[in-house]
């Protein structure tokens, strides 16, 4: 078995790596490099096993065309790279078009001229139904909740690409889903809600939760940017893989497909009730400040996942309560790694 991983050194990448390495996959990992503290996650996926590593930009058609040919007897391709944070796209989006939809374009035409038959699956976001500001809300003291949508959003919601990220994603989200019905692909799209666990560095962009739990250990600022009592519902990594695993186990049903996934009503949390979690299990409090709403910010979001669970058999199995204090625990045996992380962060020019 052989499995293709684009941004193979990522957070979520890294941590799919390791677990197909421990099953006894050939890994190939194709990544640029340019995101903070990815090149110690490639340091603990070759501690784990050898893998195949290409230092490759998706925005470079010809590069990702040779990789995906050399390995077209590739079983499994998880297309995870990509640009990330709302706030970089606006700052940016010409980038982040080049990375997102044209990188994607990319991917999918080395599948197509390859002739790859495997599993596709391609990490899209919840971002693609924009800030859903026509949906009825109820405020509470902690939290925003849906006042008619029990289950939260489905995969029939309209898209409302709002922020160049939703935008650039959306458009990959759509070339995914028809290369399966023109060119017959094995693709699956999952639009993915917040995605945490262990091997994350989190910052105020992107990777909340493991921000939060970084800046609570650290002692660095934290800024909340708008009233704190925005949800988002929470999905620990291994049920990801999981649901990875389940799309390819059974791709005659997912083909085509698009998914919503996360962690359901079950575990949507607030930005405020997680530090009221984390100040109880340190036993103390620690600082933020308020700020502005970000461009592209909703108030809420909450996955229905229960197409995917029709369909795949999959559900959430981590508790968030059980997950942030797996991740918390882990930040705090890896302290001086998550400086370097930081540092590198502040400094990009520090990661070449």
């Amino acid at each position: 078995m052989k499995a293709i991983i684009t941004g193979g050194a990522g957070f979520i990448g890294s941590n799919a790596a390791v677990r197909y390495l421990k099953r006894g996959f050939e890994v190939v990992i194709i990544d640029n490099l340019s995101r903070h503290g990815v090149r110690s996650n490639l340091e603990w996926v070759n501690s784990v096993g050898k893998v195949t590593f290409a230092e490759i930009d998706v925005r470079h058609a010809a590069a990702v065309e040779k990789i995906f040919r050399t390995h077209r007897d590739a079983s499994f391709v998880l297309h995870l790279a990509g640009q990330v944070a709302v706030t970089s796209s606006v700052d940016d989006p010409r980038f982040d078009f080049e990375t997102n939809a044209l990188g994607t374009f990319n991917v999918l035409e080395a599948m197509r001229r390859g002739a790859i038959e495997a599993p596709f699956i391609y990490s899209s976001t919840n971002k693609v139904y924009g800030e859903a500001s026509a949906i009825a809300l109820a405020e509470l003291p902690t939290r925003y909740e849906y006042s008619n949508m029990p289950y939260g959003v489905s995969e029939d919601r309209l898209l409302d690409f709002h922020s160049p990220y939703g935008c650039s994603k959306g458009t990959a989200d759509q070339y995914v889903r028809d290369y399966h019905r023109i060119y017959g692909l094995n693709t699956v799209v999952f639009r993915q809600s917040c995605i945490y666990g262990t091997q994350q560095f989190g910052n105020e962009d992107q990777g909340w939760i493991a921000w939060f739990l970084i800046a609570a250990e650290l002692g660095r600022p934290l800024t909340i940017y708008g009233d704190g009592k925005q949800v988002r519902d929470v999905l620990f990594i291994d049920d990801l893989l999981d649901a990875f695993d389940a799309a390819a186990a059974n791709i005659a049903t997912a083909r085509g497909n698009i998914y919503n996934v996360g962690g359901g009503v079950r575990n949507a949390i607030s930005l405020l009730e997680l530090i009221d979690f984390v100040s109880k299990r340190r036993s103390r409090p620690f600082p933020y400040t308020f700020a502005a709403t970000r461009p592209g910010d909703q108030r809420i979001y909450i996955s229905d996942v229960r197409k995917i669970a029709s369909d795949l058999n999959w559900k959430p199995r981590v508790d968030w309560r059980d997950g942030v204090a797996i991740v918390h625990d882990w930040i705090c045996a890896h302290r001086e790694q998550c400086v370097r992380a930081l540092a590198v962060d502040a400094n990009p020019a520090a990661a070449r």
